[in-house]
């Protein structure tokens, strides 16, 4: 009889923890808890957690905001917990609960939860316990359960039965109509998505409607009063602009669903109001959403209505308006039909875009110059040169940079129809002016897109125009630009080849290394490629060209790496600053791999030697680990080079293992682990309440 309670007692410690852990006054206890759920599911077993478990979350829901949104991520996966689908039932109480509380994202997550166990049920479990429930907070007294009614529908609606779906859209049309703001807003953000799954023709009778008093909302200001537990909150609502916003979005969905001439008749009239909004926002929302409208609505249309209305936007008033209708100028009239495409950019698209390169907000002619090249290959070569090239050259001498930089970054679209020689000389103030720009980050831009323009613009002209501006970017007081300058050496040197590295690149990098003030020469062409930056320290000028040379050994060959790179490698070991010295340490290490053994033994291996007994802590500490990462490598190399591939995979892996400097990480724990450890600690809990007693029944 005492090891029959012993047993129970154990099966309900789990329990008793989370209860324990749920009153606990520090909310991360309590949070905690919550995110062991499924473990102590597990311990209860699936029939115990039908009764005691979820009837005891449900009854507990008033809690911290973080503790209920982890409760309501929890049973969203806990179907497999309580029985399966046929249990599923069991998860919507506390799920109705958490749906109707005021935090945003709790509901939001209460109700994406509801989703996935509502389709988990089946048809007939459907409408008796999850339709039920949606009517339930369809006709709550609080705007927080309409608001998340809103979400349920298109679940629910397509495995009903037909008076259930038409109960269904009689609420959904109350919804839309609700006195609540924020419900017609929540209405209209989920009515693209119910429409997707009604029929046809109850999406005209019903849901069309519906659309068209949302995206006509123009309810007066009021103050709507929203009660929570202890106090009221006024809020004061302006003219509700965010449901006739929200409305946009559903006219895409509307439109793909319905054929080309109930389009024409039910959503056009509705689309043409909303681009023409009193408000700035909707017309917004109409140039976001303008080219999957355009798709929608298929070519006719689009030649028909949408091109003024393009128009329209394209001059708006608010400059925000005209950024977001700029960035869709190319795959607007990429979806244009072809065989009135060339004419259409021409006669309808092209005078308004002219007046956009001269706006006056440096969004809208940023946004512009990100696209504007597209329309090159839909013109041709002929029309580019006549109609685009003086817009491209009036957007190069911008005072922007980054109406600048975003032509420079889109020059491939033009390259490729009319060539980049007619904008070379244009070009190249453009670049010099980014690259010198006061703002780093635009610095650190141009220099990600000059591989691209090397390749484009060729060799030569490279050499005698931008060489120097590249050279000049390792010179710069802020790292992140020298770091992109290394990389874009190695990018430059995998362009042009190794043999161009030798003659144009690593000359100049090596006279940087010897000669601290080697930016004051003039080299053999007579041009001073750039000035010395006098806040750089000599020290970083050392670490830049070992950066360098890291990178260039990866591309440059055995050849040019051990004949020019190594010795200038080993002469900065002697450098007088400790940072140098075990950066140079580290450069060996990661250029051996394309040196020969003899050149290792001869050459690198007495200067780490040196540096392993250098005074500085540092250097000595990564020549060590420079010492042992080569000899570990050359062991590696020589033993696949001896041992045949099918005979050495665990003498190999031992010797990997001999490079591996972190430890694996330790694997999370789950739900049975964790359920052990707590099983485990129920029992030494037990084995010590145990001795307790029998030292209290031998003193008695």
């Amino acid at each position: 009889m005492a090891a029959s309670d012993k047993s129970v007692d154990d099966s309900l410690y789990p329990i008793a923890v989370l209860i324990d852990e749920l009153k606990n006054e520090d909310v991360q206890l309590r949070l905690n808890s919550i995110k062991k759920l499924s473990t102590i599911a597990l311990a209860l077993g699936e029939e115990r957690t039908r009764s005691e478990l979820i009837p005891f979350l449900t009854e507990t829901i008033y809690d911290e905001d973080e503790v209920l949104l982890a409760l309501a991520d929890q049973l969203g996966n806990f179907t497999s917990l309580v029985g399966g689908p046929e249990f599923a039932m069991y998860l919507i109480p506390p799920l109705e609960s958490l749906a109707t509380v005021e935090e945003t994202v709790v509901r939001d997550k209460a109700v994406e939860s509801l989703r996935t166990v509502a389709a988990e049920h089946s048809a007939q479990d459907l409408e008796i316990h999850v339709v039920p429930t949606l009517q339930r907070l369809v006709s709550g007294d609080w705007f927080t359960s309409r608001t998340s009614a809103c979400g349920l529908f298109s679940v629910c609606y397509p495995r009903v039965t037909q008076p259930v779906k038409a109960e269904l859209r009689a609420n959904f049309r109350k919804l839309c109509q609700d006195e609540t703001p924020m419900v017609r807003r929540a209405a209209a953000n989920k009515l693209g998505e119910f429409a997707k799954v009604v029929e046809t023709e109850y999406l005209k009778s019903d849901l069309i409607p519906n659309f068209v008093q949302l995206a006509q909302d123009d309810q007066v200001s009021q103050h709507h009063v929203i009660r929570g537990q202890n106090l009221k909150h006024f809020i004061p609502f302006s003219i509700q602009d965010s449901v006739r916003l929200l409305a946009v979005e559903a006219c895409v969905s509307i439109a793909q669903l319905l054929p080309q001439d109930d389009v024409e008749h039910l959503v056009l009239p509705t689309l043409r109001q909303c681009a023409s909004d009193s408000s700035w926002r909707v017309r917004y929302m109409v140039a976001e959403k303008f080219v999957d409208l355009q798709k929608a609505v298929g070519p006719e249309i689009t030649r028909v209505d949408l091109v003024p209305a393009f128009q329209y936007l394209l001059k708006d008033a608010e400059a925000e308006v005209r950024a977001a209708v700029a960035t869709k100028v190319k795959d607007f009239c990429a979806n244009l039909d072809k065989a009135n495409q060339v004419q259409i950019i021409l006669s309808s698209i092209l005078p308004y875009v002219r007046d956009l390169v001269s706006d006056p907000n440096p969004h809208v002619k940023s946004a512009l110059a990100s696209v504007i090249m597209g329309l090159s290959p839909m013109l041709g070569a002929y029309q580019t040169v006549e109609q685009l090239l003086p817009l491209f050259l009036i957007q190069l001498k911008d005072e922007c940079p980054e109406v600048r930089l975003n032509i420079i970054s889109n020059l491939d679209c033009v390259n490729d129809v009319i060539g980049i020689q007619q904008l070379s000389q244009s070009l190249l103030p453009a670049i010099v002016e980014l690259a010198e720009d006061s703002k780093w980050r635009v610095r650190l831009a141009i220099i990600e897109y000059m591989p691209a323009l090397a390749g484009q613009l060729g060799q030569e002209f490279f050499d005698q125009k931008l060489r120097g501006l590249c050279m000049g970017w390792l010179n710069d007081h802020v790292y992140a630009i020298r770091e992109a300058a290394t990389l874009n050496m190695k990018k430059l040197v995998e362009q042009f080849g190794a043999p161009w590295a030798e003659q144009a690149i690593i000359p100049m990098i090596l006279v940087m290394s010897r000669n601290k003030n080697y930016l004051h020469s003039e080299f053999d062409n007579g041009t001073r490629y750039f000035q010395l930056n006098f806040n750089l320290y000599p020290s970083s000028l050392g670490m830049t060209c070992l950066f360098c040379l890291n990178v260039l050994a990866e591309v440059c060959g055995t050849d040019i790496t051990t004949k020019l790179l190594l010795p200038t490698v080993l002469l900065l070991a002697a450098d007088p600053v400790a940072n140098v010295r075990f950066n140079v340490a580290k450069t060996l290490q990661k250029i051996s791999p394309f040196l020969e053994a003899s050149v290792i033994d001869a050459q690198v291996k007495p200067t780490l030697d040196k540096l392993n007994a250098d005074t500085d802590v540092d250097v000595k500490h990564f020549a060590a680990q420079a010492i042992a990462g080569i000899a570990a490598e050359m062991e590696l190399n020589v033993f696949r080079t001896a041992v045949p591939p099918c005979m050495g995979a665990k003498i190999e892996a031992a010797l990997d293992s001999k490079l591996i400097t972190e430890a694996p990480p330790v694997p999370p724990a789950s739900d049975n682990d964790i359920l052990q450890e707590m099983n485990a600690k129920a029992a030494a809990e037990a084995a010590s309440d145990n001795q307790s007693s029998a030292r209290v029944d031998t003193e008695c």
